[in-house]
């Protein structure tokens, strides 16, 4: 058996991790949700929960898998012994990576189109209601969408093929430093907006009163999705890490990262949302509805609006590659496949899931599954991953740590190559208490054995 590949240092990791947590979730997905949830209350759950449940799931999965240097499916069976239980994590992960990179890879799609559609100027002569009108042409265009569909997944296919050093950590170290100034720069001039302050109300005032219990677990569910936890994925690239790094630390500064840029993503759409005089609540196309317009308004427009969606696409790819190389970990393991095999048949099923995803907005197939499952198939892949598949293996996953696992051996794993070992006991608190009630709150609410919003009159 091959020696497995490892980082070639910690900024690598860092930098992947990084890429893989922040992508979409924070910067297409969180900027919606918050809208959706009513602002400030929401950010608010939203950090604690990142903070405080998140991360040490986070945490708990880089443990697993620098463990057993395995991927998702291997590495709990071979830490307890189980052939036929545990394992099965390991496979609710696969499924779940399988079904996001396939609706994931729609949505990075139409930042290829918004490259090219900057190019070509688009918004030359448009109003901003003709310029927000574009995207819903977009989304209900099927040949286009499973194009760009194609065109993605080939592109994440490339960088897979290369492996863990001159594939996934050498374009994060490139892609991910310059993402964060272009952001940085965008959010300056967002401040100039007449919406700004208006913006940070609604992002920092926290008005409970427009926050209903569902939507605090909506932010827990958040705070699951922008780390990336739940899916295997950083159990993976745990997988990669040498004995002597730090998790601790480093998982604190991804979170950190993550925070941040979900937070400045929202400074940044925000503003024009309010200075437009458009709705918070706009949904999956508010990141490529209202981007256009202050990039309209701004000299140079088509090199700035060019360079961000590219940068957007850049920062999807830091994401996507990470579920496809947890897939690929895994099938590579499972059926002694080589990596260029196992990187093509994972994303041709992915490709193959990502075409009704790519047909939703259009009616073209399943026209009937809107009112059938009350929404489109797109929405209802987005629904089941973030609401059901991502808690349940959240849960197992702390569960496995906190209650399964000898504790002596998560310790020796915890403290080894830290000097904050003196955090292991409250992790551990964390991790078997707090983290698995947090969790069952949200699939009891899921399921509706609960309904917080009647209990507390919302």
């Amino acid at each position: 058996m091959s020696q497995r590949e490892h980082w070639g240092s910690r900024l690598g990791f860092v930098m992947a991790a990084a890429g893989s947590a922040i992508g979409l979730g924070s910067l297409w997905r969180f900027p919606y949700i918050v809208g959706e949830n009513g602002g400030g209350a929401f950010v608010l759950c939203y950090i604690a929960f990142t903070l405080l449940i998140a991360t040490p799931l986070f945490i708990a999965e880089l443990l697993i898998g620098r463990k057993t240097q395995k991927g998702a499916v291997f590495a709990y069976q071979s830490l307890t012994k189980v052939t036929s239980n545990w394992k099965m994590v390991g496979w609710l992960n696969t499924i779940a990576c399988f079904i996001i990179l396939g609706f994931y890879s729609v949505v990075s799609g139409w930042c290829l189109s918004y490259i090219l559609m900057s190019l070509t100027q688009f918004t030359q002569g448009k109003n901003p209601e003709e310029i927000r009108s574009v995207f819903t042409t977009l989304a209900s265009s099927s040949g286009i969408n499973i194009f760009w569909l194609f065109l993605f997944i080939a592109l994440n296919v490339a960088i897979v093929f290369s492996g863990i050093r001159k594939g996934i950590e050498k374009w994060s170290r490139i892609l991910m430093p310059v993402l964060l100034i272009i952001l940085f720069a965008l959010f300056i001039y967002s401040c100039t907006l007449p919406g700004f302050s208006k913006a940070a109300k609604f992002l920092f005032y926290p008005d409970f009163a427009n926050l209903s219990p569902s939507g605090i677990l909506n932010a827990l569910g958040m705070s699951f999705f922008t780390a990336s936890v739940g899916l295997g994925i950083i159990l993976t690239y745990g997988s990669y890490m040498k004995k002597n790094e730090d998790i601790p630390k480093t998982s604190l500064m991804v979170s950190g990262m993550t925070l941040l840029v979900s937070i400045f993503g929202a400074l940044m759409i925000f503003p024009i949302v309010f200075t437009f005089g458009f709705s918070p609540e706009e949904g999956p196309g508010l990141v490529f509805q209202t981007l256009p317009i202050l990039f309209a308004k701004m000299p140079g427009q088509v090199i700035i609006s060019t360079v961000f969606f590219a940068l957007l696409l850049f920062t999807a790819i830091t994401s996507s590659i990470s579920i496809l190389e947890m897939l690929v970990a895994n099938f590579m393991e499972l059926y002694n496949l080589s990596r260029e095999k196992a990187t093509i048949l994972c994303a041709s099923i992915s490709f193959l899931i990502g075409i009704p995803c790519a047909l939703s907005f259009s009616d073209s197939l399943f026209a009937s599954w809107k009112s059938i499952y009350g929404m489109n198939f797109f929405d209802t892949m987005n629904y089941i991953t973030a609401s059901w598949f991502m808690p349940i293996s959240g849960l197992l996953t702390v569960i496995f740590v906190g209650w399964i696992l000898k504790k002596e051996l998560i310790q020796s794993e915890f403290t080894s190559g830290t000097s904050w070992s003196k955090l292991f006991n409250p992790w551990f608190f964390f991790v078997k208490f707090i983290a698995p009630i947090g969790i069952i709150l949200i699939i009891l609410d899921q399921t509706g054995i609960i309904n917080f919003n009647a209990i507390f009159g919302k």
